[in-house]
């Protein structure tokens, strides 16, 4: 079953960094399977608002249904109660990879290996899909989307075809990709997850109380909602499978030494902020960020606003350092989506008035320093610096709670290019009189790396200080051409 009046089973392919995705996943026989994804769904929501798809095993066969839009709007009571079954996994897309509009890239992707039916999820960026793609049809592989979970899907079909066997594989196809991903894949009686060797993207596991069954999901505020508790997260380079049998884990490269490159934009702004990564609440580094920018860059004002939501904790940690009150001086409307998410420069300049309404009572008169996350493009900022005096504040510090975004991304994160991005070629005093801020400061690399509690390297830092993880020359390559004397990235490979 799909949703939307298209063929079934059919094959796919802003001013702050946007997302990638969400997965989630759910072995649990005797509970409603679909109706657990769609809660899970509901708190990843913030992930990916361009589509959403569930899918189900139910012993025989696997069945989904997904569409355009948000999770709310996609499924309907009359969906769940058609989706019986003993294992499940959902996504919610935000595309980095693919047309957002186009149906065939919806998740979860549907595939045939032989007679069986296989579903997969896909959080995150491959870096060498093209070459995959080349080969896939050069096996006679028929690819109908242009997104990277078809040809990771795909691949895993013509190995298991060979092989007989989908554990070998997902160990083969994991030794073949190469990029950031954290997948879930159902047959009709078994839940795989795998997540790349660099744990580029989040994967955790949970278990249902009284032991009725397992959860994985990108965060573990997906498996608060559901009421499961957290166990662990899934490792860099690690694939488990849960079934009757239980949780069976195996590594495709268990190298406990090997280099991580976790996302710290997951710490700076991507994850719910009541999402716990590395053991860390994602609350409480966001906080800790804020008091580090107060001791690097404080000024005297009359009051400390975030822009909601992320912004809020670093801004309450800045407000606790400094001694400077905390107030809220913007209104979110919470039913108007990110502004990244829509499609074209014109239409994010007019999200923000869309979303965030500033309250005179708290602005008019003031000196504020405004704490936000980052700023990618700069026009979202300086439209929100301009309705603050609008609303009469005397003076607007923007303080923000990451470095400059210099360098684009490869692994999931919807800056590609160069050009997009206001940190790769201004000045720090450039960017504030774009905005038309009367100070702008940015947290050092050090400082945010240090508010986390973890090494360096633990994280890809690439979009901050052009050293990337993985080999992407080819890609920098590009770059360059595009903006010469911007400057070289180094390689960590």
């Amino acid at each position: 079953m799909t949703k939307g009046g298209q063929a079934p089973f059919c094959h796919e392919r802003p001013d702050h960094m946007t997302e990638e995705c969400a997965v989630f996943g759910v072995y649990a026989p005797g509970e409603d399977v679909a109706r657990l994804t769609y809660f899970g769904l509901y708190a990843l929501q913030h992930r990916g608002q361009e589509s959403a798809g569930i899918a189900v095993g139910d012993g025989k066969t696997v069945t989904a249904v997904k569409n355009l839009g948000l999770v709310s709007q996609v499924f309907e009571e009359t969906d769940l109660a058609a989706l019986p079954g003993e294992v499940a996994i959902g996504h919610t897309r935000y595309s980095t990879t693919g047309q957002s509009t186009k149906w065939e890239n919806t998740q979860p992707h549907m595939s045939s290996i032989g007679r069986q039916l296989i579903a997969l999820a896909h959080n995150g960026n491959l870096i060498n899909t093209a070459d995959l793609r080349d080969d896939l049809r050069a096996h006679h592989m028929h690819l109908q989307s242009t997104t990277d979970s078809e040809a990771i899907a795909a691949l895993i079909g013509e190995i298991t075809q060979r092989t007989n066997h989908i554990r070998q594989a997902v160990a083969e196809t994991m030794a073949r990709v190469r990029g950031a991903y954290a997948v879930v894949l159902i047959t009709e009686m078994a839940l795989y997850a795998f997540r790349d060797p660099l744990g580029v993207r989040p994967l955790c596991l949970g278990e249902l109380s009284d032991g009725r069954g397992w959860v994985v999901a990108s965060e573990t505020c997906a498996l608060d909602i559901i009421g499961a508790r957290f166990v662990r997260e899934v490792e860099p380079g690690e694939c488990i499978k849960i079934s009757a049998d239980g949780v069976e884990t195996f590594l495709s490269d268990p190298d406990p030494g090997r280099r991580r490159a976790f996302c710290m934009f997951e710490y700076v702004y991507f994850a719910r902020p009541d999402s716990i990564m590395s053991d860390l609440s994602l609350y409480e580094a966001r906080y800790r960020m804020g008091e580090t920018l107060a001791s690097e860059y404080p000024v005297e004002a009359d009051a400390v606003m975030g822009v909601p939501d992320s912004g809020t904790p670093a801004a309450i940690g800045y407000a606790h350092a400094s001694g400077i009150p905390f107030v809220e001086g913007l209104a979110k409307n919470r039913y108007v989506g990110r502004t990244f998410i829509q499609p074209s420069q014109l239409q994010r300049q007019l999200g923000i008035r869309l979303k965030l309404n500033p309250m005179r009572f708290a602005i008019e008169g003031k000196r504020l320093v405004v704490v936000d996350d980052s700023i990618v493009r700069g026009n979202t900022t300086r439209a929100l610096v301009q309705m603050l005096r609008e609303m009469g504040a005397r003076e607007v510090h923007m303080r923000i709670s990451s470095p400059p975004v210099a360098w684009p991304c490869f692994f999931g994160i919807d800056t590609d290019t160069r050009d997009q991005l206001i940190g790769a070629h201004k000045s720090v005093e450039q960017i504030r009189a774009h905005i038309g801020a009367d100070s702008l400061g940015y947290l050092s690399q050090a400082g945010m790396v240090a508010a986390t509690g973890l090494p360096a390297s633990n994280f890809c830092l690439a979009c901050f200080d052009g050293r990337y993880p993985l080999d992407v020359s080819d890609k920098l390559a590009a770059e360059a051409a595009a903006h010469p004397g911007a400057g070289t990235a180094q390689l960590e490979v």
